[in-house]
Parts: structure tokens; C-alpha cells; sequence
């Protein structure tokens, strides 16, 4: 019976074998279509860490730094560079430099102090050499607050102890008393706000050694300063050619007939710019100012010179320097001859206006307003050939009668120097430029 038993058993157990064996043969099959284990997967062993652990580094030890070292290889922080000093302690050093540091000249530390107070000690310890020591509390004991007091300034004794904002002992003469009179009845003797100081002198005069300091940088200054001459210059003139007539007994002013027809008055049958040079004329050692041709012929031509000389020259022939004018003291600003080129006018600036002979080089007439003038001409009509405006320097426009030698008449509307007349309209009016960036028109 246990035989059969036992034969029974064994043969579940083989069955039961054999049905494992196959179902692990079968998970053996289907080994490839599974998932494979994470441990064994290569995705986590190729992946990439942002943030991969590191061993920490012994970088909070502080370093020891040695005295005697000249340079420094790494950049330590305030506590490493400012510890004490490792050793027995120094006999020789002193409070300060035993006192804890958190800079490199001390100890510093927030601290709130009004404006006010700090620029009035500090300006009491300037002007008195003392001042209350801001490290002490105040006290309320009769002693009063520590004081500090400079070495260099000794307190004066009148301070007694007070601050520059608080009031020492006032002098008698600190306050003067004001002359008032505020009465608006009284009409005469009311002074109001404009009341002096009793004892006030308005005007103060130097007296003895300053008055005499005074009047040698007085007479210095106007040995200095340059002496204007306002007497006119004596006017004399240099003819250059050999005679003023020529064989004839015709004068060198009239126009020549032998080179070119100027008596004509047919125009010409063509006119053209002139496109070429053909001449320049010298003689002037400075700048010339203007340049104004002889009337109706144009055989001569007048130049005003910053050297103080008017010079005539031809226009014909050798084109040689005829006559030259002496009579200013200054530059010449403007020339212009009248109808007949008889006679012509010269502006310069040591304020004269000369009315000259062209022919014979003599000073007819002088005038001046005592103003530098910019300007002259002649009234073009025939019958006011006696008659001339300038343009001068204090804004006005004058006329001058030529027989009288008097003013006529003053034009003063611009705001600027006049530089320029040009009459237009048959000549009843006149146009004239300034320096104020305006013309003006004027009547006659």
C-alpha cells in the first residue's frame, strides 16, 4: 500500500515538473519581445547630468597668512587678511593697534547725526580749536559735554566755551541805527526804506598816502595809454609824372584821345565780360578799401588805402600811379568823386572827411562829427553838387553843406553803424545799409 502510495506522489510531482519546465521554456521564448531591465539599460549610463554630484572641497579651513610674505596667490577674504595674529602677544603695540578693525584705518559704525549740529562743530573746531567729542554721551552734570580742543588753535577767551552759531557778547558797533523817517506827510524829509546810516558817508575820498599811491598808477595809466590827436594832419600831396601838362598845355586829368575814343557817346558795337587779366596795379603797402573810377570816362582811377594814403593811377597808356594824397592819420574807409571828377571826397577813420582837388592835390574843406564815418557821396543832381551824405559810426546818416561847412540835416532811425548810400528815383530818395541787418529808405 505505501508502495502505491508513494508511486502515486511521484507521479504528481513529475507532472508538476514538467509543467514548470514549460512555462519557463515558453518565458525563455518570449525573452526578446520584452522590455529590458533598467538596471542592465545603457540609455541611463549615456545620459547626460546638469548637475553631477562632486566631492565637496576643504574650502571653508581658512589659510594662514604669514607676515613676511611679499605677495599674495589667491585672493583671501576681510577676516583671513584682518585676523589676529597668531602667537604670544606683542608688548610693544599699542591701544589703537590692539583695537579690533573692520577697515584698514579703524572701526566704523553706523551713526545718525543731524547736519546741522555736525557742520556747527566742525566749524566751531576751524574758527575756536574746540569742539564737543561726538564718542561721549551727553550729560546732564555742570561739567557739560567732553570737549576736544586742537593743538593748533588756542580758544580765544571770549567764546566762553559757545559754539559759532550761538551769540557771544554783541559790539557797540556791530548795529548801526538807520536814519527813519517813515511819516508819508511829511513830503519833504521822508526817507522810507532808502534811509542812510547815521554817520554814513556816501562818497569816500583817499587821503594821504593813498592819494598819492592813487594818482601815480593814475599818471602811469595815461602815460600807458595811447594820446589820441585829434588836431587834423596837414595835408600835402606828390604828383609822380614828370609835368601835370602835356605838350598841348592839356592837364593829366582829362581823358586821352590818341589810344581810345572816350568822347564818343555811341555805344560800342559789342560788350563782353572781361574774362582775362590784364593788369594790376601796385603802390599801396596795406590793404585797399575802396576804389572809385573817374566820372563818365573812367580814364582814372581813385584807391582809398589802409596805409592813410589816396593814390590816382591811369587806366590807359604806361597805367602809372598820376598823384598820391596825404591828409589822415588813419585808414581810409571810403573815397567818391563828384560829377566832374573835379573834386572828390575821402572818409577815413580818425573821424575827417577832406574835400580835395583832384587836379591839383589841395585840401578845400575838412569835416568831422567827431564819429568814425563809413560812408560819403555826392548828391548826383547839378544843382546839389554842394551838398553830401555819411554814413557814420553812431548810427546816423548827416549832410553836409560843402560852402558852409555846416550840418544840413541828420537821419537817425537805424540801430547800427551805416556802411553804405545808394540814391535811387531821379534821385529823391536814398537807400542805406547798416549794420542793425536793415535798409532803410529815405526821402530827400
Amino acid at each position: 500500500m505505501f508502495n502505491i502510495k508513494n508511486y502515486g506522489s511521484s507521479s504528481e510531482d513529475d507532472s508538476e515538473n514538467e509543467g514548470t519546465n514549460t512555462e519557463n521554456s515558453n518565458e525563455t521564448m518570449l525573452t526578446h519581445l520584452k522590455p529590458v531591465d533598467s538596471s542592465l539599460s545603457l540609455a541611463k549610463k549615456m545620459e547626460i547630468c546638469s548637475a553631477p554630484l562632486v566631492t565637496p572641497t576643504n574650502n571653508e579651513d581658512e589659510r594662514v597668512l604669514v607676515n613676511n610674505n611679499q605677495e599674495l596667490m589667491h585672493n583671501p577674504k576681510y577676516e583671513e587678511l584682518f585676523a589676529p595674529t597668531y602667537g604670544p602677544e606683542n608688548p610693544f603695540q599699542t591701544q589703537q593697534m590692539k583695537a579690533t578693525r573692520n577697515m584698514l584705518s579703524g572701526y566704523v559704525e553706523r551713526a545718525h547725526i543731524s547736519e546741522f549740529q555736525f557742520e556747527n562743530q566742525r566749524r566751531t573746531f576751524t574758527s575756536y580749536g574746540f569742539a564737543i567729542d561726538p564718542s561721549t554721551e551727553p550729560t546732564t552734570d555742570e561739567k557739560g559735554d567732553a570737549i576736544v580742543v586742537s593743538a593748533m588753535i588756542a580758544p580765544p577767551v571770549e567764546t566762553e566755551g559757545k559754539t559759532v552759531f550761538e551769540t557771544i557778547k554783541k559790539r557797540p558797533l556791530d548795529k548801526k541805527k538807520r536814519n527813519k523817517n517813515d511819516k508819508p506827510e511829511d513830503v519833504t524829509g521822508f526817507l522810507g526804506p532808502w534811509g542812510g546810516y547815521e554817520g554814513e558817508r556816501r562818497v569816500m575820498k583817499p587821503e594821504g598816502d593813498e592819494a598819492k599811491e592813487l594818482e601815480e598808477i593814475l599818471a602811469k595809466r595815461q602815460k600807458k595809454g595811447k594820446v589820441d590827436d585829434d588836431k587834423p594832419l596837414e595835408e600835402k600831396c606828390i604828383l609822380h609824372i614828370d609835368k601835370a601838362t602835356d605838350y598841348l598845355g592839356r592837364s593829366w586829368i582829362e581823358a586821352p584821345r590818341s589810344e581810345t575814343q572816350l568822347r564818343s557817346d555811341t555805344p560800342p558795337d559789342k560788350c563782353f565780360l572781361p574774362k582775362a587779366h590784364i593788369f594790376t596795379w601796385k603802390g599801396h603797402t596795406k590793404g585797399v578799401a575802396a576804389v572809385r573810377w573817374y566820372p563818365n570816362t573812367a580814364h582814372l582811377m581813385l584807391s582809398a588805402g589802409m596805409d592813410c594814403r589816396v593814390k590816382i593811377w591811369e587806366v590807359y597808356g604806361d597805367r602809372r600811379c598820376v598823384r598820391t594824397y596825404f591828409g589822415h592819420r588813419q585808414a581810409v574807409r571810403d573815397v567818391n568823386f563828384n560829377n566832374s571828377g573835379k573834386k572828390f571826397l575821402s572818409a577815413a577813420y580818425d573821424r575827417y572827411i577832406k574835400l580835395w582837388d583832384t587836379e591839383t592835390g589841395d585840401c578845400i574843406s575838412r569835416f568831422t562829427s567827431r564819429k568814425v564815418p563809413y560812408c560819403a557821396k555826392f548828391h548826383p543832381d547839378e544843382d546839389k553838387q554842394h551838398l553830401f551824405v555819411a554814413g557814420t559810426s553812431d548810427k546816423k546818416i548827416i549832410c553836409w553843406d560843402t560852402r558852409s561847412g555846416e550840418i544840413v540835416q541828420e537821419y537817425d532811425r537805424h540801430l547800427g553803424a551805416v556802411n553804405t548810400i545808394t540814391f535811387v528815383d531821379d534821385n529823391r530818395r536814398f537807400v542805406s545799409t547798416s549794420d542793425d541787418k536793415s535798409l532803410r529808405v529815405w526821402e530827400w
